[in-house]
């Protein structure tokens, strides 16, 4: 069986990509669970339970929420 790798073991280049990685995920998932927050359920496909946890699943709920979660609403336009 492999030995596990600790922190110290890796590289530097490898430690900055697991933490640019990791400020990414956190990034889009704050985003993404910011935009539920703030949108009406009018304009979420599901319940935006559902979607407040698939958010948290790695990157891939985040993009997923963002590319398949929101309606497409259309824009109004003002006439001043």
């Amino acid at each position: 069986m492999a030995q596990k790798k600790k922190w110290s073991d890796l590289s530097s280049s490898q430690q900055r990509a697991i933490l640019v990685a990791g400020c990414v995920q956190l990034s889009l998932a704050a985003t993404a669970w910011a935009d539920l927050a703030r949108r009406p359920a009018s304009e979420i496909v599901g319940s935006k339970g559902k979607w407040a946890a698939i958010i948290a699943i790695n990157v891939v709920g985040p993009l997923a929420y963002f590319t398949r979660g929101r309606r497409v609403v259309a824009a109004e336009t003002s006439v001043g």
